[in-house]
């Protein structure tokens, strides 16, 4: 019997477990949450069993997933279960798109209606979120998330824990540095090489 426990239950959480029964791949579908008026309730129908202090209860028996939307923290979630020696599991939505020749690491989630497009590699941890189009030959690090109806062309290269808002536009062959914040609607017309929030059209820095 497979089993997968979500590490965070909340908004995006909730959303992995959707898209996990969706998939119709685990027998059980549960989540670990480290605050303790959460746990022993339940999310969507999903019972909330213990928090992450217990992890090594669980490593033998479970799938894992870490549903938290913050770059940071998934990827500190994520190499602790790595060095536990947990399987990480890829959920695919049945309804995504996904090209020949693609590469997709453990432990990203991709999510309704989104496309992913031949020969592109997708990182560890990475979210590939609602109706969002990454096409062909795109290189994507680690903990990237593509937000909801976003569109990264072709041949365009992003950074580790960079997060791409909501409608954001990245036109083709450019490389978009590591850690950076494009804000929602903002439409990339020239490489990115340095983090920080990119706004507006065509997007540019905000200097604080």
């Amino acid at each position: 019997m497979k089993k997968l426990l979500i590490i965070g239950a909340s908004g995006h959480g909730k959303v992995v477990a959707n898209i996990a029964h969706d998939c119709g791949d685990w027998n059980e579908i549960s989540f670990l949450d480290d605050d303790l008026n959460k746990v022993g309730s339940s999310l969507i129908g999903f019972n909330i069993i213990d928090t992450t202090a217990n992890l090594e209860l669980y490593i033998d028996d479970y799938e894992f997933v870490v549903g938290i939307g913050d770059a940071y923290v998934r990827e500190e979630v994520t190499h602790k279960l790595l060095e536990m020696g947990a399987y990480l599991s890829t959920l695919i939505h049945p309804s995504a798109v996904i090209g020949l020749d693609v590469k997709i690491d453990q432990g990203t989630v991709l999510m309704p209606m989104c496309v992913v497009n031949s020969s592109s590699t997708i990182g560890l941890g990475c979210i590939i979120n609602t109706g969002s189009t990454v096409d062909h030959d795109c290189e994507l690090g680690a903990f990237v998330h593509v937000s909801p109806g976003s569109t990264i062309a072709g041949t365009v290269k992003i950074g580790s824990r960079t997060w791409i808002g909501t409608g954001a536009r990245i036109i083709n062959n450019l490389s978009v540095f590591q850690d950076c914040t494009i804000a929602a609607g903002a439409v990339v017309v020239k490489s990115i090489n340095s983090p920080g929030l990119y706004i507006g059209i065509p997007a540019r820095e905000v200097i604080k």
